[in-house]
């Protein structure tokens, strides 16, 4: 049926432009909830890059506070001592930078010390003393996990510790992601490296630098934000510099022991 106005005018053009205007209300909508997603990846990735600059930043500057203490030959020994023992610590300069920090960090959990990641001479004094960890298991070439100690270790095939690394795992608090409760656990067991990502990876729950999936969802991965106590939601976090590293080290198959 075709409306007319009083005048005799013909208005069938303004139900066209109806139509139009709806229509392209319908597609911009939908343009949008294709692209949300999107929107939403890139905002959290600039957040977290500059949550990183942040910290990147603030350990320098704690880095340089606490190296003002003690002479860069002292620094320099600790590095030194941490990698005899088998801690990873980044490069051997005599600078206390973040890996400085993460390797200290490590020795302090594995000897029961206080984890404050603070180089003091009296750190020093404990490494001087301190041994090499032993694994749980040395008859092969894997990776172990000790939830207890919040650390990590490579294993080589002739059961030496080559490795050693702090990690932060799940806290076994519940947490809410899209609308689902779930906990932050960690699983225990034996696992192999199941899948790979060459780089970052952003997830509901965040960015995952690097991951090796071991089971389900659970991965090793690199973070900016590795507490000293369990605060994950289930993944095995590491520092971010030794990331790309560990994922080259690690080939799909890879046993990870998790106790």
């Amino acid at each position: 049926m075709i409306l007319r106005s009083r005048g005799g005018t013909n208005i069938a053009a303004y139900e066209v432009k109806g139509c139009l205007v709806t229509m392209r209300a319908a597609i911009t909508l939908d343009h949008h909830a294709q692209h949300v997603w999107l929107h939403f990846a890139l905002r959290l990735a600039i957040v977290l890059l500059l949550l990183f600059l942040i910290l990147v930043l603030s350990e320098k500057v704690i880095g340089k506070s606490q190296q003002g203490e003690l002479t860069r030959a002292e620094v320099l020994e600790a590095e030194q001592l941490l990698a005899g023992l088998g801690y990873w610590t980044g490069p051997v300069d005599g600078v206390f930078d973040s890996a400085s920090r993460h390797a200290l960090t490590a020795f302090q959990k594995v000897e029961g010390r206080k984890r404050s990641g603070s180089l003091t001479r009296k750190e020093i004094e404990a490494m001087r003393s301190a041994d090499r960890p032993d694994p749980r298991d040395k008859t092969y070439a894997h990776v172990e996990v000790d939830l207890s100690r919040q650390v990590m270790m490579v294993v080589d095939e002739n059961g030496t510790v080559t490795k050693l690394l702090p990690v932060c795992t799940g806290n076994e608090k519940s947490y809410s992601d899209r609308g689902v409760t779930r906990r932050a656990h960690t699983p225990r067991g034996r696992f192999i490296v199941t899948r790979k990502i060459n780089g970052l990876r952003i997830s509901s729950l965040g960015a995952l630098f690097y991951p090796c999936y071991i089971v389900n969802g659970i991965a090793i991965h690199g973070s900016p934000f590795i507490a000293a106590y369990p605060a994950s939601h289930g993944c095995i976090r590491i520092p971010m510099f030794a990331a790309k590293a560990f994922h080259d080290l690690t080939p799909v198959g890879t046993i990870v022991v998790v106790f």
